[in-house]
């Protein structure tokens, strides 16, 4: 009884996958607008992160490399189980080579070669549409790991005064808006999450697009 439903869910997060986590999205979005939740889901967790910062009296700002730092790295970890990227670069592969080809053909004016691309353009393009919606596939689960952190992190900035000096933007509060509304401690959380996820995924044989 189990594996069939088992396998039911797993057919209907095939062909919803990509529904299933816009509407998850959707929900992280409205519970940021909810003050109560936001806060009690901050709190919720603050006894894992708290010693960090009230026991050891780790700057803050290093507090955001390390979590940027674990974040990479199951995120990294979800990708590699949940994206083919083997499929993915061959199918990418077959993809440039079916532009040229076409562009050759149109610039030749070679109509029965043309045409025959023509006829075979709506499956590459399905297989692209298909390669799109799977880098969706990890997005629900980083998001159930990420968004409490995040949470998390705007609870505790709340309560502090701590400063970082950023390339081009010299000295600021964490909680400054430095680029239109966004604070610094996104901009940093962001360059070190993007920095060390490349070492991690290198690290770890990861493929990517």
């Amino acid at each position: 009884m189990f594996s069939g439903e088992q396998m039911d869910f797993a057919k209907v997060w095939e062909k919803y996958n990509l529904w299933i986590t816009m509407g998850f999205m959707m929900l992280m979005m409205w519970a940021y607008t909810v003050e109560w939740l936001k806060t009690g889901v901050g709190m919720a967790i603050d006894s894992v992160f708290a010693p960090f910062v009230d026991g050891f009296k780790i700057p803050f700002y290093i507090l955001i490399v390390i979590l940027s730092a674990f974040t990479g790295l199951y995120s990294s970890i979800i990708q590699k189980y949940t994206i083919d990227y083997e499929k993915m670069a061959e199918s990418q592969e077959r993809m440039k080579e079916f532009q040229t080809e076409f562009r050759e053909a149109q610039l030749s004016q070679d109509e029965k070669k043309i045409k025959k691309l023509e006829a075979k353009q709506q499956r590459v393009m399905k297989e692209q549409m298909e390669l799109s919606q799977q880098q969706f596939k990890p997005m629900t689960y980083i998001l159930i790991f990420t968004i409490p952190i995040f949470f998390w992190l705007l609870y505790r900035l709340a309560q502090t005064t701590s400063t970082i000096t950023l390339p081009y933007f010299g000295v600021h509060a964490l909680t400054d808006a430095i680029v239109w509304v966004i604070p610094a401690w996104i901009i940093w959380y962001m360059i070190c999450s993007m920095t060390l996820s490349q070492v991690i995924r290198k690290a770890l044989n990861i493929g990517g697009l």
